[in-house]
């Protein structure tokens, strides 16, 4: 069973470690620019970085539940690079945003474009799920068929 689901398991931890490191980065970033907490604002640059790191941890639910589900129902491989793609793109992200709010745009775009690929490949391996299941009719072993 755990074999099954070793590359969506191993792509999830880099992802928590990389969301580690962008919390580890503010934190940097509030000593270097002597924001202490609760404050959530200061130089231009903390904002920067804090708001860049705030928005990675709200898209992380969606992202972790749109890989489980397109690499359970539809295919993990392809689910697994997806969600390398999306590290990549909060990266570029993040990275952009503490350079400039303009900077985050690039990964911002790419981040969208893998998640709605994420999110269409779990529907469609669900639809497929369930129309197998009930309906005895599946999708899948249609597509294999002809090719």
């Amino acid at each position: 069973m755990a074999g099954d689901l070793v590359l969506l398991a191993a792509v999830s931890l880099l992802s928590a470690f990389q969301q580690c490191h962008f919390a580890w980065l503010v934190g940097k970033s509030r000593m270097k620019h002597k924001v202490m907490p609760p404050a959530v604002t200061g130089a231009p640059e903390f904002d920067r970085t804090f708001r860049a790191q705030q928005n990675c941890a709200e898209f992380y639910p969606i992202f972790l539940t749109a890989l489980w589900i397109a690499g359970s129902f539809f295919n993990q491989e392809l689910a697994s690079f997806l969600g390398l793609m999306y590290m990549f793109a909060r990266y570029k992200y993040f990275h952009g945003y503490v350079a400039s709010i303009k900077g985050r745009l690039t990964g911002f775009y790419l981040n969208l474009i893998v998640l709605a690929c994420l999110i269409t490949l779990g529907a469609a391996g669900i639809v497929n799920s369930l129309l197998d299941e009930y309906l005895d009719f599946s999708i899948g072993k249609k597509l294999r068929k002809l090719f």
